[in-house]
């Protein structure tokens, strides 16, 4: 299913913006329309006498847009690592990719006094003074090799600004980036945070997706398992299409409420849903289903433009040599397929993909759709006053459409050239009735020139695909009176908030809940600040 795995994957990261957060919210509904059921492409295709990259791209592409009204169950993991833990370790020929100081006119100093510390522990283990002539020569080679580095790195200064400078090759590229290469520090940072944390850590999703009954199911789990510490959280989430409504499982957010906001809530939210209404009657008439129908044009369109040099077939048994590894877990699943596709992209390639299907969405719903991206004529002096009563879905649509412009024209500005040479990987596993079985993403979570060790951090999805069970529940660990939402066991979000401002603004609710709400500017906007 491809857009959950985008939900929870691929912009994970980059993707974390505020922005885009919102920007997922708008689109959920669509997004669910992309999922990935199996597909039968036909056994000529899986037997295809040449398996040409053209070949992967067509068969592909085929897949994936028959699934999109297709009924399947799915299952989601997710995995965390760490690229500097994985294979940047101190020890042995890979400590030679690390580097040792913060900053490079500092390194031949620090390597030199890191070799001459080493050299004093060595001669105090032997119970000998460092002066003795049995360490001359050691001594000499700390010298030699400091003097060495500093020529090299003056050289290497005065080619920045003078190309007929020579610098020897092995200090050209150790200096050249450096302040962004590894550091033995962050190799034992990224060590512990895989310890305690990264395996410990279990993310999954599953549920069902069916668009003929117009619903979806999520039910999203977060554990976290060490020796004396087990946690675990559920979220269940229900997606009604035909109404535009989505439903979360109030119990997990009544506490929270209860204690930062309204302090009057008790237990009324108990084994209750929380419904969120997409769709107030504001929007124009045909919106969802033009996001829908924008949404698989974008995704056509860019898909249509990428280069047929991205896709090859994989032969299965080779799946654990690949590079990036894949997570042992995932590729146990993996394993057991009759055949595999891969798409490989760089992350510049990947970032001008998105960018892309975000500017052909924004062009068709702004040209659909004037008025939702029309600038907000300026308010009379008496407009200011009254305040804007428009905390409608209208209101918000056109937020997030002004967000995503804004998102635009920021994602545009980024330097390619400090972009991080990564490659995004996709894979494919067909059975041998050419159904698509599964799909798996490898991508390092962050590929900005941000520190180090936050670009150290990769995220590896795995999506699987299934017939429906009709007898299992979709939400196993929920009461069978409250599987699927209804007015009687939910909380109407729209008549929520308003009821809890207007609470506050008869002077009651928490310290913390008044200063949230004097944050909030369509709050501000109709109530004024709460005092």
């Amino acid at each position: 299913m491809k857009t959950v795995h985008q939900n929870i994957g691929l912009r994970l990261p980059s993707v974390i913006k505020s922005n885009q957060l919102l920007t997922s919210m708008l689109l959920s509904g669509a997004l669910l329309l992309t999922g990935c059921q199996s597909t039968n492409l036909g056994q000529s295709n899986m037997v295809a006498t040449k398996q040409s990259p053209s070949t992967a791209k067509k068969t592909l592409a085929a897949a994936l847009q028959q699934q999109r009204r297709q009924s399947f169950s799915y299952h989601s993991n997710l995995e965390i690592g760490n690229e500097i833990s994985n294979n940047q370790q101190v020890t042995g020929e890979s400590s030679k990719q690390l580097v040792v100081s913060d900053y490079v006119n500092e390194h031949c100093e620090e390597t030199h006094d890191q070799a001459y510390a080493a050299l004093i522990l060595q001669a105090e283990k032997q119970n000998t003074d460092i002066l003795a002539t049995d360490y001359d020569v050691k001594r000499d080679t700390i010298r030699q090799s400091y003097f060495e580095c500093v020529d090299a790195y003056h050289a290497w200064d005065d080619h920045q600004y003078d190309s007929d400078v020579k610098v020897a090759a092995d200090y050209q590229a150790l200096f050249d980036n450096y302040e962004d290469k590894p550091k033995p520090i962050d190799a034992k940072k990224a060590q512990l945070l895989d310890a305690y944390l990264l395996k410990p850590l279990s993310i999954n999703a599953q549920g069902i997706y069916q668009p003929m009954a117009g619903k979806a199911t999520m039910l999203a789990s977060v554990q976290y398992q060490a020796r004396n510490h087990h946690s675990s959280i559920n979220q269940p989430i229900y997606v009604d299409f035909k109404n535009g409504d989505v439903y979360l499982w109030a119990d997990n957010f009544a506490l929270l409420n209860s204690e930062l906001l309204d302090d009057k809530l008790g237990t009324t939210w108990r084994n209750k849903w929380l419904k969120i209404a997409i769709d107030d009657g504001t929007l124009p008439k045909g919106f969802g289903s033009e996001v829908i129908k924008s949404h698989f044009a974008a995704l056509d369109a860019t898909y249509d433009a990428a280069p047929v040099g991205q896709f090859d077939y994989v032969a299965p048994n080779t799946l654990a040599s690949l590079t990036p590894k894949l997570p042992a877990q995932q590729l146990s699943v993996m394993l057991p397929t009759d055949q595999i596709i891969r798409r490989v992209q760089s992350f510049d390639s990947y970032q001008a993909s998105y960018q892309s299907y975000m500017q052909i969405f924004y062009s068709r719903i702004s040209k659909r759709y004037p008025e939702l991206v029309k600038e907000a004529e300026p308010m009379t002096a008496f407009e200011t006053i009254q305040g804007s009563p428009d905390l409608t879905s209208k209101a918000m649509v056109k937020k997030v459409l002004a967000m995503i412009k804004e998102q635009m024209a920021d994602d545009a500005a980024i330097d390619t050239n400090a972009i991080a040479n990564k490659d995004v990987q996709e894979l494919y596993g067909f059975d041998k009735r050419g159904q698509l079985k599964w799909q798996q993403m490898h991508r390092q979570l962050d590929n900005t020139s941000k520190p180090n060790t936050d670009k150290s951090l990769s995220v590896d999805v795995l999506q699987q695909y299934s017939a429906i069970n009709t007898t299992a529940l979709a939400f196993p660990n929920l009461p069978s009176n409250v599987q699927s939402p209804n007015a009687s066991n939910s909380i109407d979000l729209r008549q929520y908030g308003p009821e809890l401002l207007q609470y506050y603004q008869d002077g009651n609710g928490t310290a913390m809940g008044k200063m949230m709400f004097n944050m909030l500017p369509m709050a501000k906007e109709r109530f004024g600040v709460i005092e």
